[in-house]
């Protein structure tokens, strides 16, 4: 049996714009997604996949002779396209046996810090493939929760002429206690929300520069005020190229602290700074993390 781990990310920077070539802060978090994988005589996948609290939730098995069977099932048929794309590119890897493969979530599903990348870049070092080409045929994005997956440090991101340019750093700001994560209670689709942004986009370099220096920016202050006006100018540069109001302003008007919102808009944890946690869970939110409870 050989075992793969790949880790969750947090998208602090350049949702949307890191599509377009701008710079994106992302940062590992502490948990992540396992995959092990034992080689059977059968001729077949066997696959298992285990939620946080060690429970089977999905189960499917399928022929590596005929990877063609489609079912009403996504999951079942999501995995089938990803070992399609894995035996195109690796066709060696099936011709002896088959393999069982377990898969264990550290965080539960819905919280959209990367179970669909995890999951690809466990996948491909398994095959010894390239993840950003497999996940760019499957699922597809930016890469940049492949690059996270990957690392164990905070991560600076950027896509050039289709090429991943990745920089890990030291990302640990001092004020960090006055950081933490609130979950919205609801996961955000990211392909939709990429299909949004393609439909509506009209990128100006103007915005690509901004995100830019917001980006390296950040990663140098030590002031919790800086920060704060960095996150609420980078909420409304998206703000207006998505043509959707900031999370603030609809949600969290009378909140004392900075909110901005991670990755795909609408969905999954978002950042606030301050320590007034009791706010958002006098509205209903109950899953509050820390800076250092979270992050890798």
């Amino acid at each position: 049996m050989t075992e793969f781990y790949s880790h969750g990310k947090l998208l602090i920077t350049g949702e949307y714009t890191v599509l377009d070539g701008s710079m994106s802060l992302a940062v590992p978090t502490k948990f992540g997604q396992s995959l092990t994988v034992s080689p059977i005589s059968k001729n077949e996948i066997v696959w298992k996949s285990f939620d946080i609290n060690k429970k089977l939730w999905f189960k499917t098995n399928f022929s590596t002779l005929d990877m063609d069977q489609i079912s009403k099932d996504k999951i079942h048929d999501s995995l089938i396209n990803s070992f399609k794309i894995i035996k195109d590119l690796k066709p060696e890897l099936f011709k002896k046996n088959g393999f069982e493969f377990n898969t264990f979530l550290e965080f539960p599903q819905n919280w959209g810090l990367g179970s669909s990348s995890t999951l690809i870049n466990n996948l491909a070092q398994w095959a010894g493939v390239d993840p950003f080409q497999l996940l760019e045929k499957t699922f597809g994005g930016s890469g940049c929760d492949v690059a996270c997956a990957q690392s164990s440090k905070p991560i600076i991101y950027q896509k050039i002429n289709g090429k991943a340019k990745i920089k890990p750093i030291s990302f640990n700001p001092s004020f960090n206690e006055k950081i933490f994560f609130v979950y919205r209670n609801k996961k955000q689709n990211t392909r939709e929300a990429i299909s949004h942004y393609s439909s509506l986009r009209k990128i100006r370099k103007k915005d690509i520069s901004k995100i830019n220096t917001i980006t390296k920016t950040i990663i140098l202050t030590s002031k919790i005020k800086e920060f704060e006006n960095l996150i609420t100018e980078h909420e409304m540069i998206i703000s207006n190229l998505i043509k959707q109001p900031p999370l603030k302003k609809i949600k969290f008007s009378d909140y004392n602290g900075a909110i901005k919102s991670l990755g795909a808009w609408g969905g999954d944890f978002f950042l606030a700074t301050g320590s007034d946690q009791d706010y958002f869970k006098k509205k209903g939110y109950e899953t509050i993390i820390s800076y250092k409870d979270i992050i890798l």
